[in-house]
């Protein structure tokens, strides 16, 4: 594995002393670049892109040539596992992923079976050492995965919703049920992870875009414990680094001490989320990630640059912030506010790291 050149990621999320305030963001590789556009309509469609390994390193890398990055986030998509089980994933424009085969039966629980990643998910392990390769130690490559709550509400819906009705309708009927259904998942995921880090990647993400959904009960039983689980089975070292991991629950600002004691290294803070307060509750245990409102990529680079000053101030001195945004970038963002972003983020965030 080549050396790595760019470092900054690596030592925010161990909280340790960097230069500037790192910055990566969420859907990096996405549409709202003109390059991943002709790439998607080379390949066709979204899953082809996904499952193309030469086309996902191709888009992967997209971002970190057009801007000063400090990591490159593996393109894949957090619906893999459920995927790799059989249950038919496809989607429809403007509405998002489906699954043809639904989980919703003791029957369909017990016929799961964990993918293996060398084999049923072999095109993204494929993927990261194809992009490791390619950035030769450029900046660090972060690999991730769905949290098992939230693969279950799309496992149990049969694709998105806004109610989730029948995932908690059998939360509270058949809990049983959905913990077989998460403990599953739970060893799926930590199997995928580590497969990901063995084949290069030096972060690991969980996103648990719909933890947030439950309550506080709930969301300690059938998503923070999952988390968990997979976070004390992770590789935690690799090619003589250690390797972080960031926990990010969309809507969880609630939780962060809850979130903190998991095991991980990191967490992910939405734009709710005050990130002064979540230092001072988290204090020294992990560090943070976040968290500019998305929707801020709408205005002027010049707006733009002042919210990203608020965001770094709110912070405040010294190391552990990766700025990011607090969830994924629209698609319809000027790649030119993107650019103002990370150059507010690098050049506004040296006053908090004099020695």
């Amino acid at each position: 594995m080549s050396e790595l050149k760019n470092d900054r990621l690596l030592r925010a999320l161990a909280r340790q002393p960097v230069d500037v305030t790192p910055v990566w963001i969420m859907r990096q590789a996405g549409r709202y670049l003109p390059e991943y556009r002709a790439t998607r309509e080379k390949a066709g469609d979204f899953l082809t892109l996904c499952t193309t390994p030469e086309l996902a390193c191709e888009v992967t890398l997209q971002p970190v040539d057009r801007y000063p990055l400090d990591a490159a986030i593996l393109f894949s998509d957090i619906l893999t596992i459920p995927d790799a089980m059989g249950l038919g994933l496809y989607f429809v424009e403007g509405e998002g992923p489906r699954f043809e085969c639904p989980v919703r039966t003791q029957r369909d629980v017990a016929a799961l079976t964990i993918p293996d990643p060398e084999t049923e998910l072999r095109y993204v392990i494929d993927t990261v050492r194809l992009v490791t390769h390619a950035l030769h130690g450029r900046v660090p490559l972060i690999g991730f995965a769905g949290s098992p709550w939230t693969l279950a509400t799309y496992m149990v819906e049969g694709g998105s919703t806004r109610d989730f009705n029948r995932v908690k309708g059998l939360m509270f009927e058949q809990p049983r049920l959905l913990h077989t259904l998460l403990e599953t998942l739970a060893d799926a995921v930590t199997q995928y992870l580590n497969a990901q880090i063995n084949a290069g990647v030096q972060a690991v993400m969980l996103f648990d875009t719909w933890g947030g959904v439950l309550t506080p009960r709930d969301y300690e039983s059938f998503s923070l414990d999952y988390m968990a689980r997979i976070v004390a089975g992770l590789t935690r070292e690799a090619a003589g680094r250690r390797v972080p991991v960031i926990l990010f629950t969309k809507n969880g600002g609630q939780w962060l001490e809850a979130m903190a004691a998991s095991g991980c290294d990191a967490l992910g803070i939405d734009w709710t989320t005050d990130l002064g307060q979540a230092r001072q509750r988290v204090g020294q245990q992990v560090a943070l990630q976040g968290n500019l409102d998305p929707a801020a990529l709408y205005a002027s680079p010049a707006r733009i640059r002042e919210e990203v000053d608020t965001v770094l101030a709110s912070y405040g001195e010294g190391s552990g912030l990766v700025f990011n945004l607090g969830h994924g970038i629209s698609p319809n963002v000027d790649p030119e506010h993107v650019a103002a972003l990370v150059d507010a983020a690098h050049v506004l965030s040296v006053k908090y790291h004099v020695e």
